[in-house]
């Protein structure tokens, strides 16, 4: 199976700990629905302050736990401590 082909949707940081930037279209995908996810409780925040935090708080925990797994799962070569080596 060629490097192309490995099913990744990004790839991994060359320094540091965990994913870097996408490499395929399901990884922008999944970028754009996140940052559309964090923006949508917004309204909520206006309409009461107190409920609404608390309703978006959950809704952003969630999306950014969902992300982590999916990049996760989704990184060439996977997640672990890399210090320049290149994969």
């Amino acid at each position: 199976m060629s490097e192309r082909d490995d099913g990744a949707w990004f790839a991994p940081k060359r320094f540091g700990y965990g994913a870097g930037l996408p490499i395929a279209w399901q990884g922008w995908a999944l970028l754009a629905g996140y940052i559309v996810v964090m923006l949508a409780p917004t309204p909520l925040l206006e309409w009461d302050p107190i409920l609404g935090t608390g309703i978006a708080a959950a809704v952003w925990m969630f999306a950014t736990a969902l992300v982590l797994v999916v990049a996760q799962r989704k990184t060439r070569g996977g997640w672990r401590l890399r210090i320049g080596e290149r994969d």
